[in-house]
């Protein structure tokens, strides 16, 4: 790595270009967690076109190239036409329909691998330069690694769909969403302490509070995975009841009980409900709190009630006209902010200056 950085460095000098510092690699990890939410929405597209089985193979390096001939788009048709969601759902599609719903998983993973370049290239580029500390390092690869274990969780949810499903498990689309919110929330909180004054961790008054509230956002969202794999937003479209009830009807009809929280829609829905009414009040509690801090713990406070508030109008409306697309993608990129801004929030109240780290 020594020589690495040192012949690096050479070229630099040579080229006369500026070193980066902190908050370069802090920008391009915002740059990152941008891309990982751009993919997170054309993922959730993907499956609302229903288009995420139309690829039947993994070539990591090949799958990049598209077909490019009419023999290369005959042999990938036939290949989904073996399957049982073209035999059960689109039996005798057009090839210009298969084409339509092969471009959305070929650009879903098509970012995929282009996250993986714009992470690998300037990383490689910030450590020869030393502008990510040696300590920092492990951190980063471990960051790569996350990421290239989310291509194969990929490809293990939509090999559920290839079989004996028309749609890939619920369970395994919950699992795929759930490392790449982990992955885009690890890199959003160190781009933030790249990008911030200190240094030094200074915890204030209700971080505790402000960790939950991530927590219960992050398990939010994977009960909307939930919902979405079982078509849960296509029963109860009424607010605040469901359909006159206050809560769906046979919501414990499979044994044993427990399954109904994983397998019935009606159920799945109303803990969807749940959870954002308990977020409701988590962001207004650390609002309240939020007041006598510092300006920027305020904004942070102020960003989460906001976005909360936009969320779940958003939530009601999609569920009222039974998840159009264009609704449901909106939905799921404002989850993302609220996410993004609860993380923000959550930093703020544990990276504050260590001057105020009292109050």
């Amino acid at each position: 790595m020594c020589r690495y950085q040192a012949a690096m460095a050479t070229v630099v000098n040579a080229l006369t270009l500026p070193r980066p510092g902190r908050r370069a690699v802090g920008w391009w990890l915002v740059a990152v967690a941008s891309l990982i939410a751009a993919m997170v929405v054309v993922g959730g597209l993907t499956r609302l076109t229903g288009s995420g089985l139309s690829i039947t193979e993994w070539h990591p390096v090949t799958g990049v190239v598209p077909p490019l001939s009419d023999a290369a788009w005959q042999s990938e048709f036939a290949k989904y036409q073996l399957i049982p969601q073209y035999w059960l759902e689109n039996r005798g599609m057009s090839l210009a329909d298969f084409k339509a719903i092969y471009w959305w998983e070929w650009t879903h993973r098509l970012l995929g691998r282009l996250i993986g370049f714009v992470f690998l290239l300037p990383f490689l580029y910030f450590v020869a330069m030393r502008a990510i500390p040696r300590a920092g390092i492990p951190r980063m690869v471990l960051l790569f690694a996350l990421g290239g274990l989310q291509g194969f969780v990929g490809w293990w949810m939509v090999e559920s769909g290839l079989e004996t499903r028309v749609s890939v498990s619920q369970y395994r689309l919950a699992i795929h969403l759930g490392v790449a919110l982990i992955l885009f929330g690890a890199i959003l909180w160190t781009a933030l302490e790249y990008l911030g004054d200190s240094t030094h961790p200074a915890r204030r008054r209700g971080a505790g509070g402000a960790f939950a509230l991530v927590a219960l956002v992050y398990l939010q969202m994977l009960l909307g995975a939930l919902v979405a794999g079982l078509h849960a937003g296509l029963v109860y479209n009424t607010w605040p009841s469901m359909d006159g009830r206050m809560f769906p009807e046979a919501a414990f009809f499979s044994t044993p009980w427990w399954i109904n929280f994983f397998e019935n829609a009606g159920l799945a829905q109303f803990d969807h409900r749940l959870g954002a009414y308990l977020i409701a009040a988590g962001a207004v509690w650390l609002w309240i709190r939020s007041r006598g801090n510092g300006s920027s713990v305020r904004a942070s406070a102020n960003s989460v009630l906001a976005v909360t508030a936009l969320q779940i109008g958003l939530g009601i409306v999609t569920l009222l006209n039974q998840a159009p697309v264009a609704l449901a993608a909106f939905h799921q990129a404002t989850a993302l902010a609220l996410l993004s801004a609860a993380l923000w929030h959550a930093f703020e109240l544990s990276w504050a200056p260590q001057a105020a780290a009292s109050t």
